[in-house]
C-alpha cells in the first residue's frame, strides 16, 4: 500500500475521523486485528440522521449505532425483545403502550437516557417530517398531537397513545424500526439551528438535523466517527453501551461496488467482509478454504415499477404485457443464482400472509397480444432509471433485451443510488428498478407501500411506492387499513393474500425476486450473522481469531 493509505489507516485507528478510503485507493495490506473492514456499496446514503435516513445501507449503519425501544427477536421473528425498554404493557382498549426503560442507560455523550429523550425523539421525527416520519404518522400522531400522545410519564416510563386498536404485533414491530431511534436531546439542541417558519415548516428550529446528517447522537454499540459520501463510513466501539460491548474496536464500511473487486480484496486479506457479490464470485469464495460464505433470506424484494403518469404505462394491458416480458427463469439461473429466489408477490417469505405464487413466465407472444389490445402493436419507447450496481444493472439489461422482442424499446438511464432514488421519490421516472426492504417485520410494512395511496397529488404526504408510481387505488388503501385492525392472525393473513393477488393482476409493479443476502468473509471471523431485515445485521458480536 502507498504512504497515503498507510497514514489514513493510522488516522482512523487513532479515532480522528478522517476518511480517505476511496473505492479506487490502493488495497490495504491486511486489516488490523481489532477492526472489521466491510466492502459495501454505500452510495445510497444521503444522511445519517435516523429521523431522515431511509436508505438500505444507511439503515445498517444506524441499527449498529443507535438504540430503539424494542428490537426484532432474531431467534423468533414472530416476537420482539426489549432494547432500551425493560418491559411494556398495552391498555385494555388497545390504545396506550407504556414502556419501562432499563435502569442506568446513557448516551455515548454521557448524558442519561430518559423517557423525555424518547418522547422528544418521537416529536422530532414527526415535526421534521422527513421520509421515515410515516412510521409514526401511521399510528395517528402528527405535529399537533405528538407531545400529548408520545410523552414521559416519569423519567423511566414512556407512554405512546395510538389512534386505533391496532394489532399489537404491528405497533411493536414499528417500534423496532431503526429510524425510530432514541437521540440525545441535550446534545442535539446544543447543535440545533434557528429557522424561519414557513407555510410548509412551522417550527423555528431544525432540531439539530443539519448537524446530525454527518454527526452522531446515539447510544448503540458503535459510535459514528466519520462518513464521507461514496468512500467510507467509520464506526468505533461505544464503551458506554448498556449491553454487551462490541468485541471489535471499530468497523469500516469501505465503498466498493464491483463484485470482482470485492472478491479479490477478500482473497488478499485487504477486507474482512464482501457484501455485494455476484454468483460467480460467490462460487469462487465458497471454494476457498480460507474464506467463508454466509447467507440468509432477506425481507427485501426487487421489483420494476411503472409510473402511471406515463400514458402508455397507465394502460392495464401494457402493465400486464411487461410482466410477460421478464425472463424470470434466465434471471434466476444466472443473475441472481445464490443471491435471490424468483418471487412475484410483494410480501417476502417468512412474513404473515405471504402468497408464494409466481404466475408470470416469459411469453413474448402473450405480451404482443396485450400490446396490440392497448393500441401499441408496434411497441413504444420508454426510459428506465437504474442504479449502477449489481444485480439491478444486470436485471435491467436483461429486461431491456427481452422487452425488445415485443418492440418495447427500453432506454436505460444509469446513475448512482442517490441520483436514481431522488428522481424516483419525485415521481420523475418512467420505469424504475429498485428494491424494497421491509421497514419492520410485519406484513403492513410492504402492504402499505405497495397498495396505499390516500392522496395521489404531487403534494401527497404519504409517499409510498404506490404514490411514487401515481397508482390511485382507494379500494386497496381501505382494504390495507382494515387488515391493521384485525387481531385474528388467520383472517389478517387472508386479507394480505387477497391484496397480493390484486397487485399481481393489475398493479404497476413487476416483482421479480426476493433477496438472499450473501456475504463472503474471512474464516477468521466469529459471530458474524445476517439478519432478515436490512437493519438487523448486527456487528457487535463479531470478533476475529
Amino acid at each position: 500500500m502507498d504512504n497515503r493509505t498507510q497514514k489514513t489507516l493510522l488516522a482512523l485507528a487513532a479515532g480522528t475521523g478522517l476518511v480517505m478510503l476511496a473505492a479506487n485507493s490502493p488495497a490495504l495490506a491486511g486489516t488490523p486485528p481489532d477492526t472489521l473492514v466491510e466492502a459495501f456499496a454505500i452510495d445510497d446514503i444521503i444522511s445519517l440522521d435516523p429521523a431522515e435516513s431511509f436508505e438500505l445501507s444507511a439503515g445498517e449503519v444506524i441499527s449498529n449505532t443507535y438504540d430503539t425501544l424494542v428490537r426484532l427477536d432474531l431467534n423468533d421473528t414472530t416476537k420482539v425483545v426489549g432494547d432500551l425498554a425493560e418491559s411494556w404493557t398495552v391498555s385494555p382498549d388497545g390504545l396506550t403502550y407504556a414502556f419501562k426503560l432499563k435502569p442506568g442507560l446513557v448516551f455515548a455523550s454521557g448524558d442519561p437516557i430518559t423517557a423525555e429523550d424518547i418522547a422528544w425523539s418521537f416529536e422530532r421525527m414527526v415535526k421534521l417530517d422527513k421520509s421515515p416520519a410515516f412510521l409514526i404518522d401511521q399510528l395517528g400522531l402528527d405535529g399537533n398531537n405528538v407531545t400529548q400522545k408520545a410523552r414521559a410519564i416519569d423519567p423511566t416510563t414512556f407512554s405512546l397513545t395510538v389512534d386505533k386498536p391496532y394489532a399489537p404485533s404491528f405497533v411493536l414491530n414499528v417500534m423496532a424500526a431503526s429510524p425510530i431511534s432514541a437521540v440525545d436531546m441535550k446534545l442535539l439542541m446544543a447543535h440545533a439551528k434557528a429557522v424561519t417558519p414557513t407555510s410548509d415548516y412551522k417550527y423555528d428550529t431544525d432540531f439539530g438535523n443539519g448537524w446530525l446528517k454527518t454527526n452522531y447522537a446515539g447510544s448503540g454499540p458503535f459510535v459514528l466517527k466519520a462518513w464521507k459520501a461514496n468512500e467510507a463510513v467509520v464506526l468505533e466501539r461505544n464503551d458506554k453501551f448498556h449491553g454487551e460491548k462490541a468485541k471489535l474496536a471499530r468497523v469500516i464500511f469501505r465503498h466498493m461496488k464491483e463484485s470482482s473487486g470485492q472478491r479479490l480484496a477478500l482473497e488478499a486479506g485487504d477486507i474482512d467482509v464482501a457484501r455485494n457479490l455476484e454468483p460467480g464470485d460467490i462460487d469462487a469464495i465458497s471454494a476457498n478454504k480460507a474464506l467463508a460464505v454466509y447467507s440468509a433470506a432477506k425481507g427485501t424484494v426487487y421489483y420494476i415499477s411503472l409510473n402511471q403518469k406515463n400514458a402508455n404505462l397507465a394502460k392495464p394491458e401494457v402493465r400486464e404485457a411487461l410482466k410477460y416480458l421478464v425472463d424470470y427463469a434466465a434471471i434466476g439461473k444466472t443473475l441472481i443464482k445464490g443471491i435471490g429466489e424468483i418471487h412475484q408477490t410483494f410480501l417476502p417469505k417468512g412474513q404473515l400472509g405471504t402468497l408464494d405464487e409466481n404466475p408470470y413466465t416469459f411469453d413474448v407472444a402473450k405480451a404482443k397480444e396485450l400490446l396490440a389490445k392497448a393500441g401499441l402493436a408496434n411497441g413504444f419507447t420508454v426510459t428506465m432509471d437504474v442504479r449502477s450496481a449489481q444485480p439491478v444493472s444486470g436485471v435491467a439489461e436483461a429486461f431491456q433485451q427481452s422487452a425488445a422482442q415485443a418492440s418495447v424499446k427500453v432506454e436505460i438511464i444509469p446513475g448512482d443510488g442517490k441520483q436514481t432514488l431522488t428522481k424516483y421519490r419525485a415521481r420523475n421516472h418512467d420505469i424504475y428498478i429498485g428494491q424494497w426492504g421491509s421497514d419492520y417485520w410485519d406484513p403492513h410494512s410492504n402492504a402499505q407501500t405497495f397498495t396505499v395511496n390516500p392522496d395521489n397529488s404531487d403534494q401527497g404526504a404519504s409517499k409510498t411506492l404506490a404514490w411514487r408510481n401515481a397508482w390511485d387505488v382507494p379500494p386497496l388503501t381501505a382494504e390495507t387499513d382494515r387488515a391493521l385492525l384485525e387481531n385474528d392472525a388467520v383472517k389478517r393473513a387472508a386479507i394480505y393474500q387477497d391484496l397480493q393477488k390484486k397487485v399481481l393482476d393489475d398493479g404497476p409493479f413487476i416483482n421479480i425476486f426476493q433477496q438472499t443476502e450473501v456475504a463472503g468473509t474471512s474464516a477468521k471471523l466469529k459471530g458474524f450473522k445476517l439478519g432478515p431485515t436490512f437493519d438487523s445485521n448486527f456487528l457487535a458480536p463479531v470478533s476475529k481469531d
